[in-house]
């Protein structure tokens, strides 16, 4: 599987797990939320393993942009929130990061 699609799998799987503790904490959902959450976080872990490289951190660091990426979707998704220029500016440059990153000579 090509890493940018590990990289929006791992994304998705990290904000809704992340988002089932922001319903439990911030609105007032049941602890229940927090087992699929917990089980997203755990799919999210694993699917970072996925990424063919043979250091973490760099796997990491170039997910950070796809995250944020992501991140954004779920805020104008979920949320109903459209993401502003600045929103998009900062993305694109985290992209851009995470490009550098993945396709960099080694």
């Amino acid at each position: 599987m090509p890493a940018f699609a590990i990289y929006f799998l791992a994304a998705l799987a990290e904000i809704a797990g992340c988002f089932t503790f922001w319903a439990w904490l911030r609105l007032g959902k049941s602890g229940l939320w927090l087992l699929p959450g917990m089980a997203s976080l755990a799919i999210f872990a694993w699917l970072l393993t996925m990424v063919d490289t043979p250091a973490a951190g760099r796997a990491y660091a170039a997910y950070g942009g796809i995250y944020i990426i992501a991140s954004l979707c779920w805020l104008w998704v979920a949320e109903g929130a459209r993401p502003d220029r600045w929103d998009m500016t900062g993305a694109a440059v985290a992209l851009a990061g995470s490009a550098i990153i993945l396709a960099g000579p080694r």
